[in-house]
């Protein structure tokens, strides 16, 4: 006989892995219920509707993937150890990557989500404008620097998405970025 209730935070990291992997197709309160041994009832004990929950999941990328990067890059102390931080964590490949993919794709329906979307990447812009700002640029050369690192990050992702990233993918971004932001 399976649990009544599973915690939010289950279904939340349950849900984040099953988005990543295939979008709103892969979130079916059946499948994840049975997942987590326990009654479907448990979702709805946390969760008003599927939207409530994906808007939930959402947040939860929203901390994870920008709120807590910021985070930690700003715990270091130069402007440049900062940015090579920063360049650290978010070109790393994670399996939680095609999130963001699948994001995309269910804000061309959802509106709303797109805002959510927008305002993310404009947040992170603006992060690391605040970077290359902090080790010397001018602040029009920041913003445009910031927005071709930004675009070169979704680029890059989607390259390797299905490959295994190379151990030395520090070096090889280095490399690339030295193109336009020279760090």
């Amino acid at each position: 006989m399976p649990r009544i209730v599973a915690k939010k935070e289950d279904w939340i990291n349950l849900g984040y892995g099953l988005f990543s992997e295939q979008g709103v197709s892969g979130i079916i309160v059946e499948k994840m219920a049975k997942t987590l041994n326990v009654n479907k009832s448990s979702f709805y004990w946390h969760f008003k509707t599927k939207k409530d929950f994906i808007e939930k999941l959402i947040l939860f990328w929203t901390k994870n993937e920008t709120e807590q990067i910021i985070n930690l890059t700003d715990s270091k102390k130069p402007g440049l150890q900062k940015f090579k931080t920063l360049i650290a964590l978010i070109y790393k490949q994670d399996l939680f990557l095609d999130f963001t993919f699948y994001l995309k794709r269910y804000a061309k329906k959802e509106k709303k989500i797109q805002k959510i979307i927008d305002k993310v990447d404009n947040q992170r812009i603006e992060y690391a404008n605040k970077l290359l700002q902090e080790i010397g640029y001018s602040k029009q050369d920041a913003k445009i620097k910031s927005t071709l690192l930004h675009k070169h990050f979704i680029g890059y992702h989607e390259v390797i998405r299905y490959k295994k990233q190379n151990i030395d993918y520090q070096k090889e971004v280095k490399m690339e970025l030295n193109q336009f932001i020279k760090y």
